[in-house]
This record gives C-alpha cells, sequence and structure tokens, in this order.
C-alpha cells in the first residue's frame, strides 16, 4: 500500500494477487450469486483503491478493502432499486461436486441454494455482517471498520441476523416438508 500512496502503481499487483478472490467470494455471496458483477466491483474496487488518497498506513488495509466493496455493492443496490427488478437476478448457479455421489450434491446444492436465499433475505445490514464475519473469516474489529459501525453493533446484528437467518431457514423447512 506505501507503493500505491508512493503513486507506484506496481504495488497493486501483490493487493490484487492477496486480496482478489476473498474479495470476489465476498461480493458474489452479497449479490446472490451474479458473477460478472462481483467481478466488475472488485475491478471498481481496485481501480478505487490507486485513485484514492484517504488510506493512511495507520489504518488496517482489510476492512479498509472491504469497505469500499461493501460501498459499492451498496451503491449498485440503491441504483437497481431505481431502475426495478432485473429477471433472473437471484438464480444461483449450479456448481457440482465431483467427489460425492449424485443424491449427495443434489442435497448439498439444495441446501446451500437454501442457506444462500435465506441470506439474500436478510436486511442489507444482517447480509453483509454475516457474509463478512462467516464467508470471509474478518474479525468483529476487521468488520467494525469495515462497516464504519461499533464492534457493539456488529455483535448485535451478528446475534440478530443469525436468529433471523435460522428462523428463515426453519419456515423454509416447514414449508418443503
Amino acid at each position: 500500500m506505501a507503493d500505491i500512496l508512493a503513486g507506484d502503481p506496481s504495488g497493486l499487483t501483490l493487493l490484487v494477487e492477496r486480496h482478489h478472490g476473498p474479495l470476489l467470494g465476498y461480493l458474489y455471496r452479497l449479490l446472490d450469486g451474479d458473477r460478472a458483477l462481483a467481478e466488475d466491483l472488485v475491478q471498481e474496487t481496485f481501480e478505487r483503491v490507486l485513485r484514492q488518497r484517504t488510506f493512511r498506513p495507520s489504518n488496517r488495509l482489510k476492512p479498509w478493502l472491504y469497505a469500499i466493496a461493501t460501498n459499492l455493492a451498496r451503491d449498485h443496490f440503491r441504483a437497481a432499486r431505481r431502475r426495478g427488478p432485473v429477471a433472473g437476478a437471484g438464480d444461483l448457479p449450479d456448481r457440482p461436486d465431483p467427489d460425492p455421489g449424485p443424491e449427495d450434491v443434489t442435497v448439498v446444492r439444495d441446501q446451500a441454494r437454501g442457506v444462500a436465499e435465506a441470506i439474500g433475505r436478510l436486511a442489507p445490514e444482517y447480509r453483509e455482517t454475516l457474509l463478512l464475519r462467516f464467508y470471509q473469516g474478518l474479525s468483529l474489529q476487521e468488520i467494525a471498520e469495515a462497516l464504519a459501525v461499533p464492534v457493539g453493533t456488529v455483535k448485535s446484528r451478528l446475534s440478530v441476523g443469525t436468529r433471523r437467518l435460522r428462523d428463515l431457514l426453519q419456515e423454509e423447512g416447514e414449508e418443503t416438508s
């Protein structure tokens, strides 16, 4: 990051190598499986890193990157609400696992789809917090920094979000029974 701040864009290569995959995974889940849009937003995140002048060496890099990515996703959701719904926006691609048998693959896929759909139904503040914690492995402090909220708010959102997610999954299970 010091190279980038000094005006040398070569530091971006290492930054992209370390953080592209995790950022893509986070945005992919946050955007309900829209890989193309997630890739676009990851690229935009790194473009903003190059153009920015607000990063301070005393700040931690990881939460700052996730804050940029989260804000880009929020901007996308706001713009999408103004445009209206897009057909197929919530469809998740099928990704079969070659190791387990066909029955196992179907069960795992259905469960993953159910969890992804339930996470997608959560309010944005809970969805962002749960994805950053459980899919990206950020600490409570890092999540607080990325979302610009106190750690207590992160704890509350995790508690409420997991409870609401559990309730949504139980409702879904009852509907399919």
